[in-house]
């Protein structure tokens, strides 16, 4: 999908160093990227306690084998 955004110079050129990505678009690909996934993690996290597993870690990682 295609999408036209405005973002201030600024906030663009620290993104590209940051990134150290070659366009633009990429940098923006991996800042979007990186937002998704850390929010991800906190859906997670604000799970802990809240679920009971009858298996182990081990037994979850090779589960449906």
């Amino acid at each position: 999908m295609r999408a036209n955004v405005t973002i201030d110079k600024d906030i663009l050129d620290e993104l590209l160093k940051e990134t150290k990505a070659k366009s633009k678009v990429s940098a923006v690909k991996i800042a979007v990227r990186g937002y998704l996934k850390r929010k991800k993690i906190e859906r997670i996290m604000a799970m802990k306690g809240k679920l009971d597993f009858d298996l182990t870690a081990d037994e979850i990682r090779h589960y449906g084998r």
